[in-house]
Parts: structure tokens; sequence; C-alpha cells
């Protein structure tokens, strides 16, 4: 088999991604698999060093913070389906899947148009302009969530979750562990605060603004920054850094899963499922500006099975830290979190997705 998964652009789309190439490959051996990224993106970097091949198209989103920034857009989706054309005709996929993100479209849009079969992958819960107009072509829509027909034709959905990163699916490390990994002190305590990939604005000033605050009750922080407040981070911490780990990034996050007892996180479709194989009590700071804004439709659905606590991004900076302390000191809610989430993960999504992949790809 020959197939292209495209999207990107954070690391909610590229680790499902991974997941599902990783899938396919032991579950198909032989299996080519070419991914299609935007230029400039995390996935150019990301991918690769899973071991796949990844070819850049010149396209960007729509920018929702500066309306002149989109005068080139239709310019660059005409060039950015060209290339996908192009590299459609070179390749010969059998398939082609759609994660989400910038390089989504315009490849499987391009594939439909040469009657390449096609797979979405849906990640939220609210689903997003592009993919309701592909849903009509595709083969199928894999889901994570209830209700997706208000989107999606009802024939083509499957529910199957979202891929997660196979440490993460297969977490068999203790708190101990985790623990030692990062060099805390296993005795107290510890939450952690990431804000996906590329950091989040508004949790980090939280954090700062409140550090000792927290650090009060007795517990000790892992914070993953992002690369633009990392700096300012560690300068911070630097007279705390018994108590408090600074991260840009944290690729092993098994690890820090495992460490914790309480995580604050955004609530994109990768953390969520993630989180509900970690089973570790939450508070979500949906980001704002994410199409439809469906990090607060994800954020909500665990919030409506007493799976997590939320704070709007607007009120993090005052209402975040209360919230923290009040989960610290309620630990009849945190086993509830815990079991709730436990209840919602689904730890075999990768190979569901790509058990459809292939036989839209066969048939």
């Amino acid at each position: 088999m020959r197939i292209i998964i495209a999207g990107g652009g954070t690391g909610g789309h590229i680790f499902p991604a991974v997941a599902i190439g990783h899938a396919l490959q032991r579950m198909a051996a032989g299996t080519q698999l070419l991914f299609v990224g935007a230029k400039g993106k995390m996935e150019m970097e990301k991918v690769p060093q899973e071991g796949f091949e990844i070819i850049g198209l010149d396209i960007a989103g729509y920018n929702r913070s500066n309306f002149f920034k989109n005068l080139l857009l239709p310019f660059k989706l005409l060039k950015s389906r060209a290339q996908a054309k192009k590299i459609l005709n070179d390749f010969k996929p059998d398939a082609v899947v759609g994660v989400g993100g910038y390089a989504s479209f315009p490849v499987l849009n391009a594939a439909q148009g040469m009657n390449v079969p096609t797979l979405i992958q849906e990640q939220n819960s609210f689903a997003g302009k592009s993919n309701k107009m592909l849903a009509k072509k595709a083969k199928a829509v894999c889901v994570a969530y209830d209700h997706m027909e208000r989107f999606f034709p009802k024939d083509k959905i499957i529910f199957t979750g979202n891929p997660v990163r196979k440490n993460i699916s297969s977490m068999s490390i203790s708190r101990a562990e985790g623990q030692a990994w990062l060099a805390m002190n296993e005795a107290k305590r510890t939450i952690l605060v990431v804000g996906g990939s590329l950091g989040a604005r508004s949790i980090n000033e939280a954090i700062d603004a409140h550090l000792e605050e927290i650090l009060a009750e007795g517990v000790q922080i892992v914070w993953q920054t992002g690369k633009p407040y990392y700096e300012q981070a560690r300068r911070r911490v630097a007279s705390l850094s018994d108590k408090v780990k600074v991260f840009e990034f944290i690729r092993e996050m098994d690890y820090a899963y495992a460490a914790a007892d309480i995580v604050v996180s955004r609530a994109g479709a990768l953390a969520i499922a993630e989180l509900c194989i970690a089973g570790k009590p939450v508070v979500f700071v949906p980001y704002p500006f994410a199409a439809e804004d469906h990090q607060t439709s994800n954020a909500m659905a665990l919030v409506e099975h007493n799976a997590a606590m939320m704070v709007k991004d607007n009120d993090a900076r005052t209402e975040l830290v209360k919230k923290i302390k009040h989960l610290l000191h309620d630990v009849a809610m945190q086993d509830i979190m815990s079991k709730s989430l436990r209840r919602l993960a689904i730890k075999d999504a990768d190979e569901r997705i790509a058990k459809k992949v292939i036989e839209i790809a066969t048939k």
C-alpha cells in the first residue's frame, strides 16, 4: 500500500498522524508512507524525527487577528493545491488521510478531485469548516466524540477515539519512576502545567504571577512553557529550582504524566486523549482562538462527565490558581475525576483508524 497522511501545525495534529503511520506499518508490513505538511511548521521537524518522509506545501491558514495577512491567502491556496496535485501524481497513493491543520485541506481536496479514496480524522468535538466540506466526498470520518452527526453524514462516521503516542497508550511508568526521571521530591504533590506544544500565554502568566502562592500549598511544579515564555520562566524560578522544573517542551510526556498528581492544560484533542489514559485530575484552560472555539467544546464534554474542571482563558490570571487550590484540597473530587477520565480512555484509536485506512485503500 501507498498512503499519504496530510496535516500538522501543532503537536495536536502531528502526534496522531505519526501514531496512525506507525499503526499502518505494524498492521500492513511494507506500507509506504508519505507525510505532507506546511513549510515552516513543526511537522517539518517532528515527522522526520519519527523516521518518516515529509514534503512541505506553501500554505498558511486564515489569520483571525490580522485581516491584511489574509490578502495573499487565495493565491497560496491555489499554489498549494497545484503542489498537492503534483505530489499525488508522483506518489500515486491508494488512500489519503487528513488529520487537520493547514496542509490537510489542499491535499484531500486534490485527492478527491482525482478520485483517490480519502479518510478524515476529526479530533475535536466541534468540526471545522474544512472537514465539513471534505466529508461530503470522504469514504469515512473517524471521530472521538458523540453527536458528530451534527457535522458529518451519519453513515460515514466511525467512533475511533483520538490516537496518542505509543509510549502513552501503553503507559506503565509508576509515579516514583516519573518523579525520579524529573529529579523531584516523591513525597510532595506535583502539579504539571502544560500549555500544548507551543505553550500558552494565559496559563504561563497566571503561574508566574502566583508562583509563591501555589508553592505555599507544599507542592512542586513541572512547568512546560513553550518556546516564547521559556527564558522568562527560567529566570523566574532560578531561586526555586528545587521546587519548580521548567521545560520548553517535554518529549517524554509519559514520565511527566506519571509524576503528576494534578494537571493544568489547554483542551486540545490530543491533550484530552492523553489525559484520559493517564487519568490525572485536570483543570482545562481552553485556547479561545481555536477554530470555532473547539477547545471549549472539548473541555465541556469532559466537565459534563465530572472528568475535569475548566477556567476561561480571560479569567486565568485571577481564577486558575483558585481552582488549583480547590482541587488540591478536594481529594474526593480528584478520585471522581480520575475514574471518569479512565472510563473515557481509548488506547487503540491508532489501530482502529489504520484498519479503516487499509479497508478503503484495498477495496
